[in-house]
């Protein structure tokens, strides 16, 4: 039986294409016949899938061809959502394709400055282009995988021709999309990541770095159609996440500071800055510098997408030169959000779930304390009634 909790973290190689990283699921073990079937509950005739072996400097990888029949290149929004709800495809696809169009669509509208019912999705409206978002979705449902991560997204230069004539690379629409995401630039020359490949990874990863840890269970290796310098290809590890009773295990950065001339003011500001832009936590340890100088060590955890906007306050908000960063693993326990009703309003609790299956709720401290001034109570008093209603809420 698939497991279904599993963890994929695409090595973007090359770059990324929407084919690519077909080809990567397939060659990981995804069979094409279930893609296939997924595919035809879209009712759209006038394409083909087909998979065949090639090589990228010596690696052999998965093309996958879409075949296309259909002389239609563009589509209006309203055109490509009507297709998907209208297919036989499962809800939760639905909606996850609907949401990567609407982005796709957003992104046409803003280059452009067109209401976004009006936009003509042209290469982003093809058949192809349907074929792959919904393809990348099935597949990723079907080897049962709950977590995506992936490498930094590596960006060309050039020219290339688009439905208005030449345009700049990277392609307007692909940098609309990868707002927010890791990029590094590459001197070669060519479109490395297309407007689908940006449009499906900045959709769906989680998280953005190195490979996560995870026991190891497939390699796919998918393949572009150009031959390039380096290997032109997405390298696909699925795997399942290593922890054990479902902990979560995942990484995170460690920014960290020592700071030994900034007022105890300025440190209350930067935290909320810090948490204010993403940052998981933010703390304080009193330290001694050099030249016997008392000073503040400032530490900072946060996702690594987020570290580089966060380290970029760090340098414009403390009179800091330099930021350590760490990449550091962290074990975390499955948990839920749940409302409860007490006797004074709702309260939130955030539920744990220990790997022996014990349940912890917590009350959500901002609800208790609200609550608690509201009726002149003690804390305590609406914390414990708020456990008393999530025990026989679970009995």
């Amino acid at each position: 039986m698939q497991p279904m909790n599993r963890l994929a973290y695409f090595d973007c190689i090359g770059g990324v294409s929407g084919d690519m990283l077909l080809g990567a699921l397939i060659d990981a073990g995804l069979p094409i016949e279930t893609l296939r079937a997924q595919l035809a509950s879209l009712d759209l005739p006038g394409f083909e899938l087909r998979q065949r072996t090639v090589y990228k400097n010596d690696f052999r990888a998965t093309k996958v061809d879409v075949i296309i029949h259909d002389e239609t290149t563009e589509r209006h929004l309203p055109e490509i959502e009507a297709v998907i709800r209208g297919s036989g495809l499962s809800a939760n696809l639905q909606e996850k394709a609907l949401a990567i169009f609407r982005r796709m669509g957003k992104a046409e509208a803003r280059i452009h400055g067109l209401p976004l019912e009006q936009v003509h999705l042209h290469e982003l409206g093809g058949l192809d282009t349907i074929v792959d978002v919904v393809g990348v979705l099935a597949g990723l449902e079907a080897l049962g995988v709950r977590q995506i991560h992936a490498s930094p997204l590596p960006l060309g230069t050039g020219m290339t021709r688009g439905a208005h004539g030449r345009i700049p690379l990277p392609a307007p629409a692909t940098l609309a999309l990868l707002a927010g995401i890791p990029i590094e630039g590459r001197a070669a020359r060519g479109e490395t990541v297309t407007p689908t490949g940006a449009a499906l990874l900045s959709s769906l990863v989680e998280h953005w770095g190195p490979i996560p840890p995870m026991r190891l269970a497939a390699v796919g290796y998918g393949a572009g159609g150009r031959d390039t310098e380096i290997p032109n290809l997405v390298r696909l590890l699925l795997g399942e996440p290593p922890g054990a009773g479902g902990i979560r295990v995942e990484s995170i950065v460690q920014l960290s500071t020592h700071l030994d001339n900034i007022t105890g003011e300025e440190l209350g500001y930067v935290m909320e800055r810090l948490l204010e832009a993403g940052a998981l936590d933010v703390s304080f340890q009193p330290i001694q510098m050099k030249k016997n100088r008392p000073a503040t060590h400032l530490r900072v955890l946060c996702r690594p997408e987020d570290a580089a906007p966060l380290e970029g306050l760090l340098f414009s908000e403390t009179p800091t030169l330099g930021v350590r960063l760490e990449t550091l693993e962290r074990h975390a326990l499955p948990r839920e959000i749940r409302t409860v009703e007490t006797p004074w309003g709702a309260v939130r609790l955030k539920i744990a779930t220990l790997p022996d299956g014990t349940r912890r709720p917590v009350p959500e401290y901002e609800d208790c304390r609200r609550l608690a001034e509201e009726h002149g109570l003690p804390l305590r008093e609406i914390a414990q009634a708020a456990l008393r209603a999530a025990e026989s809420h679970e009995h």
